[in-house]
């Protein structure tokens, strides 16, 4: 990425999406954050520090949010960039003008000032990250959710890391439904050697 010195310039570098970078820079700038250029990208920053970004790629562009584990994600906007590598960095992903609803944009924003202001809890090892894959079961399963919140956090989090530490796409799938019999059975991965 070509280095920037200003918003305009990173603008005026991306200008597949300029007309919809401006429209969030903005729904952005309508709040007390205050907009700079970090990693030579527009951030937006509220006492010093990192709220949320925009990115513009080759075919899509998005806000990123620094803390964004913790916004409630009320209309399921948020995806985890790199499941792998992210833990509270959250990405809001646009590929056209008309995927930009301001309003719900605007309500994120302003739920990761208002989060930035109060200081979430960091994110620890003991921390359960539930990855994309399980997410998308335990949304779709009533069954398989009860099960696994009936496990203990240090189970659910052997699951979870299970998940995530796989590399390829078809070895998380293998690996999910390895466990998924697990799972509702109430075993824990890992019980052969401990009683979760």
């Amino acid at each position: 990425m070509k280095k920037v010195n200003s918003v305009e310039e990173y603008i005026e570098v991306n200008s597949n999406f300029s007309q919809e970078l401006t429209l969030l820079r903005e729904i952005i700038n309508t709040t007390d954050l205050e907009e700079t250029i970090k990693w030579s990208a527009p951030a937006y920053c509220l006492n010093g520090k990192n709220v949320l970004g925009l990115g513009a790629f080759k075919k899509h562009f998005c806000i990123f949010f620094h803390q964004g584990v913790f916004l409630k994600d009320e209309h399921d906007l948020l995806n985890n960039a790199q499941e792998d590598k992210t833990k509270g960095m959250r990405q809001m992903r646009f590929k056209s003008i008309s995927d930009i609803n301001e309003t719900a944009v605007l309500s994120y924003v302003k739920e990761a000032i208002e989060n930035q202001a109060f200081k979430p809890k960091r994110i620890t090892k003991k921390d359960v990250i539930v990855p994309d894959l399980i997410s998308e079961v335990l949304n779709s399963n009533a069954d398989f959710k009860t099960a696994f919140k009936a496990l203990t956090p240090s189970c659910q989090r052997e699951y979870c890391n299970y998940i995530s530490e796989a590399k390829r796409d078809a070895t998380k799938f293998s690996r999910l439904d390895k466990i998924k019999p697990m799972i509702l059975k109430g075993a824990g991965l890992h019980d052969k050697y401990k009683k979760c």
